[in-house]
């Protein structure tokens, strides 16, 4: 029975003990009173409480946090009544601060928020209020941060998250935004018209600049086939002249060329040939003439030559 006892006060030590170890994670701090008054912040690690004597009254985070308050009312130097709603971003480097400083610091900190706003707001027109966010961030950052220091509390950062004016001034605005963006885009096509016109003159301007071009090359062509032409005949000319001249031909062979020269142009429709006299006494003349006679019909043919006239 003893036994039982003993083993029953140890497991309600242990679990005394237990009850009063506590550990502190990273980025957190316990605020720890002893008989009422702040005594310590505990940091990261293991500690012990005194029973009856010591408490955790408050578990503070260190990290950065967001507070999105909901839109305020404000009023702008040109009587324009608008909505605002602002995010904050804070951090809390104190504890003791956070702790004893201020009741509901989160609401001490939205009112503060709201006052500001209106003070700054209040100094601007509506015009200045939309286009001057980053002043307003930035004027809003510093006095806040001054203000909640007493509370252990750093301002990071605050945004105007949407700034909103009333109804018929934001129709007002929507139709002159739609002007404007019917006006850029009757812009932006009348752009495109003009480029597409410049395109399509460029590109017959250039059919026009290729067609000419192909008709110079066409021409140019042809001048340089026909000279090539010319240059070949002449050249068949002169190789046949100089061949001539190499082999050395005899007066007859020589007056041979010229008898079969006149037989070709007998063949033709000529009445009338004039053959020189040196060449008269060639036997083969009768020959050719004969060959000539013997055709039937054959055109009437007269041959004249320096010495004597032939008719046939």
């Amino acid at each position: 029975m003893g036994l039982i006892i003993g083993i029953i006060l140890v497991v309600l030590i242990i679990a005394f003990v237990a009850a009063n170890i506590r550990v502190v994670r990273q980025s957190r701090a316990y605020v720890i009173e002893r008989l009422g008054a702040f005594y310590t912040v505990w940091g990261v690690g293991i500690h012990f409480t005194i029973p009856f004597l010591e408490r955790v009254a408050k578990i503070v985070s260190l990290k950065e946090q967001i507070s999105d308050f909901p839109p305020q009312p404000v009023i702008t130097k040109d009587n324009v009544t608008i909505q605002i709603d602002t995010v904050l971003y804070f951090q809390i480097t104190d504890p003791k601060l956070y702790t004893y400083g201020v009741e509901q610091p989160m609401l001490a900190i939205e009112n503060l928020t709201a006052t500001t706003l209106r003070n700054i707001i209040g100094d601007l027109t509506l015009d200045e209020s939309l286009t001057s966010r980053d002043i307003i961030n930035s004027k809003m950052r510093v006095i806040l941060d001054e203000a909640t220091d007493p509370w252990g509390i750093k301002i990071n950062r605050v945004e105007l998250k949407n700034i909103l004016p009333p109804k018929e001034i934001q129709n007002a605005m929507e139709k002159q935004m739609k002007a404007e963006r019917e006006r850029r885009e009757k812009i932006l096509q009348a752009e495109g018209q003009k480029q597409s016109q410049i395109l399509v003159a460029e590109g017959e301007k250039q059919s026009l600049v290729l067609r000419a071009e192909a008709a110079k090359e066409a021409k140019l062509l042809e001048a340089e086939a026909q000279a090539q032409a010319i240059l070949k005949v002449q050249q068949a000319q002169a190789d046949a002249l100089k061949m001539l001249n190499e082999a050395a031909p005899t007066d007859p062979v020589v007056k041979l060329k010229a008898l079969e020269a006149f037989q070709a142009a007998a063949d033709g429709k000529a009445t009338k040939i004039i053959i020189p006299s040196e060449i008269q006494g060639l036997a083969g003349l009768a020959a050719g003439i004969q060959s000539v006679a013997e055709v039937k019909d054959p055109p009437l043919v007269t041959v004249e030559s320096s010495a004597e006239e032939v008719t046939q």
